[in-house]
């Protein structure tokens, strides 16, 4: 018995995923290679917690240096220096060496990170150059250790995906399964960083897999749960904002608040991405290479820090301070004034680091000022609400911005509000702005990203549903003398019919020919006594009835093909009709005519009681 189940367990691992080939549909599309990956997977984390590790000490290194000139790896904040008015040239010493980083070593250090991972992901096959995995962390850790006000995630994302695309180029891929193991990568960075994995799976699905589908899912947040543990030994455990404990339920006045906070919170999401944007295209304006823009951004670092430091560095005391509610309103004001406008021009001016933290930051700032009026809920709670909301909004990752608020906190008594604030604020930047501060990046570039996810019509639809059943077939003793004088009679159908089944004596399929190569023939006048079966081609391209449009699409840009008949399963030779790629487009016909068609299924009437039915006679 046991040798039978054991038989039986082996023969179904090695079809697995192989369902359309038999012709069996499944829910999924997975096969054991995604076995493989997630093997492959488990060493990228374990990585990219390293990475994240090498990371941080860069960034304490380089602000003790150019701070606090002393050798420490420590993370401190750039607002305890000494250095007084000098202090305005440390961000533009950082972002010379970054300019020239990014024009002699590799452009792709410039930005905040994401959007690079997108392009390389849509564009490169997910191929990532290995001096980008060193330089990458090397330009953020100057950018932020001279003062720049950036976050971590970012760079660590870009850096976690290159080490995962390196990784995958060692090995015999397909540029999909490269696509995989970068993102594993970039989630177990950023699962390391803020201890954060089912965060940082939801980023990954929402912002850099393009898919839900268990051979991308299940590799990618293995690595984010390894990289998560490696964390606990690397850093400690977490949360890595602890906040006071919060009432469970807030009532009626508070969740209106929640609602408000996320109105309130999709128009600074909207004014900050307008100014990063309007940041970058002043840049574009002047008339030098953009190799020195950083420098002019990290002028106007220096010259915010000098007015407040608070606003130099990640931030994530700042983070820790408003969601404490300890923060005073010059505190919350200069977050607000001067943190948004140094990272929106220097963001602009195309230096390297992060966006998560920043917006962390302005968001909860934006909170303290909302807490002013709002009821009172508890310390640090709509700092809280506010900057997962304004994370949401800007980045249009509503899943990501909830759950990272939780795990950044471990406060779950805000769930409920965290919900409602977050998809308003998303609903809101949806509505009005049409790309998000991440995918105008990538637009500016010349490509077009959709963000939403739907299932596919060919994949609902059967070809048993498309197909022609009302084909003209020849018969295999056909000549093509007869073949001419038969169009004679049936032009119409001829001229609509582009593939013609060929059967034999018995009705059974033989095999095809082409309108095209019927005319040629005809015109030629050669041959015209040769039988069809002779002209025919006997081994077509066939589909099937019970198989899903997706996968006849899949067979045609595989063989040129656009036309194929359409034969019983289990027995090749028994002709059904035809499917052509003009009937492909009835799927998406009728996708168009849910989208768009309007109508009234329900309609009320008012019903009297029996006894007043008579109460109102109507005159004939």
């Amino acid at each position: 018995m046991f040798s039978i189940l054991w038989q039986r367990f082996v023969h179904s691992f090695k079809n697995l995923g192989n369902h359309e080939a038999l012709g069996k549909l499944g829910d999924f599309t997975a096969n054991t290679r995604m076995i493989l990956l997630s093997f492959l997977a488990l060493g990228i984390g374990v990585i990219s917690a390293f990475v994240a590790l090498i990371l941080l000490r860069l960034i304490g290194l380089f602000t003790n240096l150019f701070f606090f000139q002393r050798w420490s790896t420590a993370l401190v904040s750039p607002a305890g220096n000494k250095l007084g008015v000098f202090e305005v040239l440390v961000p533009v010493v950082g972002a010379l060496i970054i300019g020239f980083m990014a024009r002699y070593g590799s452009e792709r250090i410039r930005g905040h990170g994401i959007p690079e991972a997108i392009e390389a992901i849509l564009i490169n096959g997910s191929r990532v150059e290995p001096k980008v995995a060193l330089l990458k962390p090397l330009s953020s850790a100057i950018s932020i250790g001279s003062g720049g006000p950036f976050g971590a995630e970012g760079p660590i994302i870009m850096t976690g995906g290159a080490i995962g695309s390196m990784i995958a180029q060692l090995f015999h891929l397909t540029s999909a399964e490269r696509k995989i193991l970068l993102v594993a990568g970039a989630a177990g960075g950023m699962s390391a960083i803020f201890a954060s994995p089912v965060a940082s799976v939801l980023l990954a699905v929402e912002l850099l897999l393009f898919e839900w589908k268990p051979r991308s899912l299940v590799p990618v947040a293995l690595s984010s749960a390894v990289a998560a543990i490696m964390r606990y030994y690397l850093f400690g455990p977490g949360p890595l904002f602890p906040t006071p404990p919060h009432a469970a339920f807030i009532g009626v006045g508070g969740f209106l608040g929640c609602v408000l906070v996320g109105v309130l919170a999709g128009i600074l999401a909207t004014l900050l991405t307008m100014a990063v944007y309007a940041s970058e295209d002043l840049f574009h304006l002047l008339p030098i290479h953009w190799m020195w823009w950083p420098a002019i951004g990290g002028l106007i670092i220096g010259i915010g820090g000098l007015i407040f430091p608070q606003a130099l560095g990640v931030g994530y005391d700042m983070i820790g301070t408003l969601l404490q509610g300890n923060a005073s309103i010059g505190l919350i004001l200069g977050i607000l004034i001067v943190k948004s406008m140094i990272w929106s021009m220097s963001l602009g001016s195309g230096t390297s680091g992060g966006v998560l933290a920043p917006l962390l930051m302005i968001g909860g700032a934006f909170g303290g000022v909302e807490a002013l009026f709002l009821p009172a809920e508890g310390a640090g709670f709509w700092p809280l609400i506010s900057m997962a909301a304004v994370l949401g909004g800007t980045l249009r990752s509503p899943f990501t911005a909830i759950i990272f608020a939780l795990e950044l906190t471990h406060d779950t008594n805000a769930l409920l509000p965290l919900l409602i604030a977050v998809i308003i604020a998303h609903g809101f930047t949806v509505l009005v702005m049409h790309r998000s501060i991440l995918t105008e990046k990538v637009s500016r570039r010349g490509y077009h990203l959709s963000s939403e996810y739907a299932t596919d019509p060919l994949e609902i639809l059967f070809v048993r549903e498309v197909m022609r059943t009302n084909v003209v077939a020849l018969s295999e003793t056909m000549t093509l003398k007869d073949l001419a004088l038969a169009s004679q009679d049936t032009p119409d159908q001829n001229r609509v019919q582009r593939l013609f089944p060929i059967m034999d004596t018995e009705q059974r399929l033989l095999g095809v020919m082409t309108r095209n190569e019927l005319q040629k023939m005809l015109q030629d006048r050669r041959g015209e006594d040769d039988q069809l079966k002779k002209l025919a081609s006997t081994h077509p391209v066939v589909s099937y009835p019970d198989e899903p449009l997706r996968a006849v699409v899949y067979r045609m840009a595989e063989s040129g093909f656009t036309r194929f008949p359409v034969v019983e399963r289990d027995d090749p030779q028994k002709l059904l009709g035809i499917v052509s790629l003009g009937d492909l487009l009835k799927a998406r016909t009728r996708n168009l005519a849910e989208e768009r068609h309007r109508e009234r299924v329900l309609s009320l009437r008012l019903l009297l009681p029996r006894r007043n039915r008579n109460m109102h006679p109507v005159s004939k």
